[in-house]
């Protein structure tokens, strides 16, 4: 079976494009890659999904505007992705996330973009969307969804191994011998540094983490930071930028006078993204950790990722699994998709703290009417990674 995920994360930067081919081996699952590439947002995109974002207000308009924009160019990345792999029997589509509503630790609705029709018009293909809220109308945080790819693609490990997101906002997946996978926000990973390279430079991201390479940790910016509830919040939890904005960042800015020189800022939020992960890493009592995302990119970041890993953890990247580093999440959507094709839950309670698994995802069909096989007696219990 040919599936292609879609995924465009926290960063806001464009779509993220998989291809992949499953078949099913007994208790294997067996992915063999097939092409992945990414579709940036322009500007006037980029502008328009920030223009909905907290802490800034909206109207009905602007949100059903941005639907219908978000939908076509997920379709112009869904038709990539179709070339990509030749064919495909199935898309699935994360859309765009602009609210996850959280209240009293609580997930209590989500909503993401990218009117799911508009692909299924250009393909001809059965598009799977919405795949948050059946999570969280079962009792989950509806996030993250990730951890089910991590925790086939790590099974039957003789240690205690992690898997790290390091998107927007920094997750990570605990697979361990003899215990129910757990995962969970951490906090920020690229949402405050993008906001902050923004703020400073008016440019997207910091490139290779060259301000903050320039820069000095500025600890009383740190403590601040560090004094945030999230992080002390037991799991499940969930978070993304209804919490770590811009606003958030010049809330904290204000309270220190003067303020740290631009370069300094951005090193400390590297600093604070590196302690928060390696808390968790440690926490878990973690042998490996594999890590993915954007921030991969970041060697600053990574840098003192290792540091504080020592000799307690070793760090690689998603790459030497054959999952590349900036296409993991689109992969691990492709993935759900198979899962619910197959009637199979898509969630972990274990992660998502909901009352049971939910098959995840609303369905549009293609150009033929929509026609799912019978579902699945048994789960996989492995993912294998095929070059």
């Amino acid at each position: 079976m040919r599936i292609i995920g879609l995924m465009s994360g926290t960063s806001h930067d464009g779509v993220d494009i998989a291809a992949a081919a499953f078949d099913r081996d007994g208790d294997d699952l067996r992915l063999t890659p097939l092409g992945a590439r990414s579709l940036p947002y322009d500007d006037e995109l980029q502008g328009a999904i920030a223009g909905v974002l907290p802490p800034g207000g909206t109207t009905i308009e602007q949100v059903c505007r941005l639907d219908t924009l978000l939908g076509k160019r997920f379709a112009d990345a869904a038709a990539a992705g179709v070339e990509l792999a030749g064919h495909a029997d199935l898309i699935v589509s994360h859309g765009q996330t602009v609210f996850h509503w959280i209240s009293g630790g609580q997930a209590l609705g989500t909503l993401q973009l990218g009117a799911p029709a508009w692909i299924a018009a250009r393909t001809g293909v059965p598009v799977l969307s919405d795949l948050r809220g059946a999570d969280i109308a079962a009792g989950g945080q509806g996030a993250p969804l990730v951890p089910v790819f991590d925790a086939l693609l790590l099974a039957e490990s003789g240690a205690a191994r992690a898997a790290l997101n390091l998107g927007g906002i920094a997750n990570l997946t605990v697979v361990a011998p003899d215990a129910a996978p757990v995962g969970y926000d951490i906090g920020p990973a690229n949402a405050l540094l993008d906001a902050a390279t923004r703020r400073f430079y008016d440019e997207p991201c910091d490139v290779d983490g060259r301000h903050a390479a320039r820069g000095r940790v500025h600890e009383d910016l740190l403590r601040l930071l560090l004094a945030e509830p999230f992080y002390a919040r037991p799991a499940p939890k969930s978070t993304g930028k209804e919490l770590f904005h811009g606003g958030y960042l010049t809330a904290r800015l204000a309270e220190l006078h003067p303020a740290p020189p631009p370069d300094d800022v951005l090193a400390t939020l590297t600093e604070l993204t590196a302690l928060i992960v390696a808390a968790e890493c440690d926490r878990h009592d973690i042998g490996e950790v594999i890590a993915a995302g954007g921030g991969v990119r970041n060697p600053v970041l990574m840098a003192r990722l290792r540091e504080f890993g020592g000799a307690r953890w070793r760090l690689r990247t998603s790459d030497e699994l054959g999952v590349p580093v900036q296409a993991k999440e689109a992969y691990a959507f492709a993935l759900l998709g198979w899962l619910s094709w197959h009637g199979l839950p898509g969630a972990l309670p274990s992660v998502t703290g909901a009352r049971a698994a939910a098959v995840l995802g609303s369905w549009t069909p293609g150009a033929a009417p929509l026609r799912l096989p019978p579902p699945a007696v048994t789960p996989p219990r492995r993912l294998r990674v095929r070059a």
